[in-house]
């Protein structure tokens, strides 16, 4: 058996992604994103809002980015620069993926009450999101007011898919698979400004 790593396709070499994780069933499918992004060639920072933490942990995807994973504004005592200011003028791209209807919200209307939507607000990177909720909450009016002005300040959308919810029902609000959102992160990233 060999140590070697297997190959890589890096064609984000050199791309940072900040990759966002909120409070949803759909956060496990985050490791696999951190994974994929990484494997594509891609320099990987985690920060999840405290919601988040309850479905996945912090050391779990600090493992598989191999940074440190950036959880609250209050753990920023590493240096005299904010850490969520660093990360917002670093990043290439902010994915959220899983977005939920609260992140949706905030990021939307400027609301900046942890350190994910506040480095939406900081950054001047390409945004992208997964939405990831029950389908009524995903359709009710106000969470579809939210993405279209979103969809307005140039925030790219990766529609969630319809099938079986974690909450039992069916419907659209299943976050869309991995491979879908690597695809849109790429191509995002590869497109000229």
């Amino acid at each position: 058996m060999s140590d070697q790593k297997p190959e890589s396709t890096a064609v984000l070499a050199g791309k940072t992604v900040v990759l966002g994780v909120s409070g949803s069933i759909a956060a496990y499918k985050s490791a696999d994103l951190v994974s994929e992004l990484r494997r594509a060639g891609a320099g990987v920072f985690v920060v999840m809002t405290e919601s988040a933490t309850h479905f996945i942990s912090s050391l779990t995807l600090g493992t598989l980015s191999r940074n440190p994973v950036l959880t609250s504004m209050w753990e920023e005592d590493r240096g005299w620069q904010p850490g969520h200011i660093e990360l917002a003028d670093r990043a290439d791209m902010l994915l959220v993926a899983p977005a939920t209807a609260n992140q949706i919200g905030n990021f939307a209307n400027g609301c900046a009450p942890d350190v994910l939507s506040s480095i939406y607000l900081a950054t001047k990177a390409k945004v992208m999101m997964a939405p990831a909720m029950n389908g009524k909450m995903y359709l009710h009016a106000a969470t579809q007011g939210n993405l279209a002005k979103l969809r307005q300040l140039g925030v790219r959308i990766v529609e969630p898919e319809e099938g079986e919810l974690a909450c039992g029902y069916e419907g659209t609000g299943k976050m869309a698979s991995i491979p879908e959102i690597l695809k849109d992160a790429v191509d995002s990233l590869l497109a000229s400004p």
